[in-house]
């Protein structure tokens, strides 16, 4: 990076086509961690990500697996665009002595792009998650009315599905990304589609000042000269191992976004004023261990998430398809 000019329309091309191939691969294990980490202590419906997964199949199809899958597939392609050319921008632009980055540097990069990349990723994740949540509220109903007589079942079948309630929607109304985007546009303008941005922030910028220096020192080692990069399949290890350390260092700042972002809350499950409230009611009520839930879902999908990334980044699809480079898949 310090001795060439980047290409910001290959990067662009580049990290979205990568997010595609990447979030597509993995979102099923993403609405797992989801869930898990919104599960109340003595509410608990999955007992691990195998189970969530199969009581998903069951209750709501294959398909049910990929529920707010089209909003992160429309979005992630600005938000990896941005989180990769961000990056290789500020890399670019902190070594304009010619002379490779030393850690701080590259950690000072990472956090460029973690800053960068919250303009696109709080709305996507906002509304993913609402979607994913969806069905584990509808099941707790579900076990909820099993255990009432009938007479009062009409009554628990009224309970809205949105905490911030403006028309009444029952639990039967599957609710699309657009329409929680509409009436959270409307009732609280664009800061409804930016709640939990701190908690956002305090998630992404650490995990892109330990992922990019780390993936960019394991991804040397592969290197043949410092002139040549790392034949594919290194860059996909090396993505696999940064991704995974990076998500489960900040593992706790994502259990705190979850559920700071989540509109909809099951039966007496507490709201939360900001970070620090949310911190606090969670420490008390489960225990430090609850900071920890759905670490290794998200491992599990950061690291194929990003191994893919970095390959498709490397490989160099955007400079092919904007005919700057040729396409060589082992060296590239």
């Amino acid at each position: 990076m310090a001795n060439q000019q980047i290409s910001l329309p290959a990067k662009l091309i580049n990290g979205g086509f990568a997010g595609i191939v990447g979030v597509t691969c993995v979102f099923p294990i993403d609405l797992a961690k989801t869930r898990l980490q919104n599960q109340r202590a003595g509410q608990q419906l999955y007992k691990s990500m195998m189970d969530c997964l199969v009581k998903t199949v069951r209750s709501e199809g294959y398909f049910g697996m990929y529920r707010g899958a089209a909003v992160n597939l429309t979005l992630v392609t600005p938000e990896k665009a941005i989180k990769l050319a961000a990056n290789d921008f500020f890399r670019f632009h902190l070594s304009k002595d010619g002379k490779g980055l030393n850690v701080f540097k590259e950690m000072l990069a990472g956090c460029g792009a973690g800053t960068c990349q919250v303009i696109i990723t709080t709305p996507m994740e906002m509304l993913k998650i609402q979607l994913q949540d969806a069905g584990r509220l509808a099941a707790q109903q579900r076990v909820k009315a099993t255990m009432i007589p009938c007479t009062k079942l009409a009554a628990a079948t009224a309970v809205h599905c949105r905490s911030y309630n403006v028309s009444p929607v029952t639990i039967t109304r599957k609710l699309s990304a657009t329409e929680i985007a509409q009436e959270l546009l409307r009732t609280q303008g664009v800061r409804g589609l930016y709640k939990g941005l701190g908690a956002t922030l305090l998630r992404d910028v650490p995990f892109s000042v330990v992922y990019f220096p780390l993936f960019a020192h394991i991804n040397r080692l592969g290197q043949p000269s410092p002139e040549e990069n790392a034949p594919f399949y290194h860059s996909f290890l090396a993505g696999c191992i940064a991704g995974s350390t990076a998500a489960v260092a900040v593992n706790p700042c994502d259990v705190i976004k979850t559920r700071l972002q989540s509109l909809q809350k099951g039966a007496n499950e507490e709201t939360y004023n900001g970070i620090i409230d949310c911190v606090r009611k969670i420490w008390h009520k489960e225990g430090p261990s609850a900071f920890l839930k759905g670490a290794s879902c998200r491992a599990l999908v950061i690291a194929p998430l990003f191994g893919i990334a970095q390959v498709v980044y490397f490989v160099g699809v955007g400079e092919f398809v904007l005919g700057y480079t040729p396409f060589n898949l082992y060296s590239s």
